[in-house]
């Protein structure tokens, strides 16, 4: 690259790879490295101020690209509602974009063009034009794609489509254009966040101003409008530093080299450029954009996490295996690597920046404003648990910007089920202050923490929710100041988290009452009326839930239907509260006392406890009526399995099998469903081969 010492050589660039092309060169890995280098000094070359290249003219002609630009809604406007065809009127858009992407001679290879479909992302490679077309016909245009400088058009601001009363304005009017790299920054806030309400002037006076988290943030917003330097009308420093980013994250850039070139630009670039100096400044200028995330190292066995006190240990205290693995030979500069790693994201922040932005502050309070009449539910506000919390706790409860959260956890493969088996747990907190239609929507659902496999936690589980339920704590006690946007003013927000949601097995390993065996009901605990069958071999709750019917029901009455010759004289089990759950696991040790796969006392025959749950730090813990909830989507899909399988046949799948129906032999008075012996059968089959020998 050292070679293109002079600007006016950039047009050819393209052309001396395409000249490549057409010689021998057998080495196609060569050629692949060479077309990415080229392409990268294209881009570079592209950034530079008043160094446009003059086929950028083409971009400004009339015909099908002006009418393009004015209203893109096209882009996104693929399928027929309702319906799997495709409109006019993205046909007619995506004819004159690949007529236009065509016409760019800088942007194309040979014919062909670079797919902006929302599979290939423009980094699939050039594809021709036939191809294109049906990609997008197929996926459509990758999101946020309403600038086609991969394609050619210069990278200026254009005006986003916006609604107007007056479409006799649209063509012609001087819209305020959208920088595309303001509204990242508005993304990184939150969703929701309004462009023009969120922006503060400083000059007009509020009742309070930011705190300084929050005055950080808005300063990113500015300098996201902040030119690259005097005159700059196409690049501020972050959107020049963000460009540069991508281009080394998709050339697979070293830092060394990232580094050079920040130095080339500079020396290219006028002396009042605000670029940084090296990538590691680069970095420090874009963090406040994400949410950051903590590694916590833990034990190969889940012992303990290296967390507070065990935070500088290098072998476990428990086990005694070491931290790291072995380095390897003659590698003194080598890094510890831990053999198991925690993902912690931090919840404070991300509730923090709710309260950033107009919109979404406003629904914060939302669950206080608008309460149903007594006996219409439609939010979890108007449930008896969230108002059980509000008279045990009418201090958190006076404040309504408080936040009500809920925890849910689950494991899946992130590997498929073709790899090797491995299981992975993320933990998910989302709000319940929003209203229904954007309450445990995909945006307001925080990743928190994300647990490492290969197996289950288990009842380990509690080693890695401790840096969280840390944090539910201090939130609860001391709050944390936020400031809000909507009421311009500061306030100490604090939170709790209502209940957790889960499916069968992981209630047992977030409850502490274990899920298996005959007492795996957490309602009927140590009463429950569950048998082992004798055939199947496996745990029936058969006949368990009619003590739960009105005393004078018939079914309780019925000797045939259910189990033979019983009937049911027995209460509903009592449901115990937060407060006589306490005093029953208050005496139960931690898992951080003792080793998880060690059964206590009793276990399983007078009750289930496996553990004193780490929920139960939480201060307000015991004063929850719902502390764990069951995710209906998995009892309907396996209870409708179970049926359709059995209906069905499905070989391996039914539970209608031999066992089966010998268990309904023993346990039911259903002559029907039994099982029939043909011994008369067996017995001439063996009399004929008697007379046979």
């Amino acid at each position: 690259m050292h070679y293109f010492t002079s600007l006016h050589h950039a047009p050819k660039i393209l052309t001396i790879y395409s000249s490549l092309q057409k010689l021998e060169i057998t080495n196609r890995y060569f050629l692949l490295q060479l077309r990415k280098k080229l392409e990268l000094f294209w881009d570079f070359l592209c950034m530079l101020p008043n160094r446009r290249p003059a086929s950028e003219k083409v971009r400004s002609l009339p015909g099908s690209m002006s009418s393009i630009r004015v209203d893109r809604t096209w882009m996104y406007k693929r399928l027929v509602p309702s319906r799997t065809t495709v409109t006019s009127e993205f046909i007619e858009g995506v004819r004159g974009f690949i007529e236009f992407a065509l016409m760019q001679p800088d942007f194309v290879s040979n014919g062909s063009i670079r797919c902006p479909c929302s599979k290939c992302k423009n980094s699939s490679g050039f594809l021709e034009p036939h191809d294109i077309r049906s990609h997008l016909y197929k996926h459509g245009f990758m999101p946020n794609y309403h600038q086609w400088e991969s394609h050619g058009e210069s990278f200026v601001p254009i005006s986003r489509p916006q609604p107007s009363t007056n479409r006799s304005d649209d063509i012609g009017s001087n819209r305020t254009p959208i920088n595309p790299y303001r509204t990242m920054v508005l993304d990184a806030a939150g969703p929701s966040f309004n462009l023009d309400s969120d922006v503060f002037d400083m000059d007009v006076d509020e009742e309070e101003p930011p705190n300084q988290n929050a005055q950080e943030f808005f300063d990113m917003l500015k300098a996201a409008e902040e030119p690259l330097f005097d005159g700059c009308r196409t690049h501020s420093p972050l959107s020049a530093v963000c460009r540069l980013l991508n281009i080394k994250s998709e050339s697979n850039m070293s830092d060394n080299c990232y580094n050079q070139i920040l130095l080339f630009l500079k020396e290219l670039l006028p002396e009042d450029a605000k670029l940084p100096a090296d990538y590691y400044r680069t970095k420090q200028m874009v963090a406040k954009l994400g949410l950051g995330y903590e590694k916590i190292d833990v034990c190969q066995t889940g012992c303990i996490l290296y967390y507070k006190d065990n935070k500088d240990r290098r072998d476990c205290p428990k086990c005694g295996k070491p931290r790291y693995k072995p380095k390897r030979r003659r590698s003194g500069r080598q890094k510890d690597v831990p053999y198991k790693v925690l993902r912690y994201f931090p919840i404070t922040p991300r509730l923090q920046r709710l309260y950033m932005s107009t919109k979404t502050a406003e629904h914060m309070t939302w669950h206080w404003k608008y309460r149903r009449e007594p006996g219409v539910m439609s939010h979890p506000s108007d449930g008896e648990a969230w108002k059980k919390f509000d008279q045990c706790h009418p201090n958190f409860a006076s404040e309504p910007r408080n936040i009500r959260l809920g925890l849910a956890a689950d494991g899946f493969s992130p590997y498929g089920n073709m790899a090797h088996p491995y299981s992975c747990w993320p933990v998910i907190i989302t709000p319940y202050n929003l209203p229904p239609e954007m309450c445990m929507t995909s945006p307001y659902m925080f990743l928190s923490l994300l647990i490492p496999g290969p197996k289950s936690p288990g009842n380990n589980i509690d080693i890695y929710l401790e840096p969280l339920i840390d944090e539910l704590k201090q939130l609860w006690v001391d709050g944390v100041e936020t400031y809000d946007s909507h009421k311009k003013q500061n306030f100490q927000m604090r939170a709790a988290l209502m209940w957790t949601i889960n499916d069968f097995p992981a209630y047992g390993m977030l409850s502490g009452w274990s899920t298996h065996g005959l007492l795996a009901c957490p309602c009927c605990m140590g009463k429950s009326k569950a048998f082992y069958l004798k055939h199947g071999r496996k745990g029936s709750f058969f006949d368990c839930h009619r003590k739960f019917l009105p005393m004078g029901h018939p079914f309780r009455w019925d000797r045939k239907s259910f189990l033979r010759g019983r009937v049911e004289n027995s209460t509903p089990p009592h449901r115990l509260s937060g407060e006589e759950v306490w005093n029953k696991v208050c005496t139960l040790p931690k898992v951080c006392d003792h080793h998880a796969s060690s059964k206590l006392p009793g276990f399983g025959d007078q009750h289930n406890w496996t553990k004193q749950s780490i929920f139960w730090e939480l201060p307000y813990w015991s004063t929850n009526i719902i502390r764990h909830n069951l995710d209906v989507m998995h009892i309907e899909k396996n209870v409708f399995d179970n049926i359709f399988n059995t209906i069905m046949d499905v070989t391996d799948k039914t539970k209608d099998n031999l066992n089966s129906r010998r268990d309904v032999q023993n346990c039911c008075n259903r002559s029907e469903l039994e099982l029939l012996v043909l011994i008369l059968f067996f017995e001439t089959q063996y009399c004929s081969l008697l007379r046979f020998h």
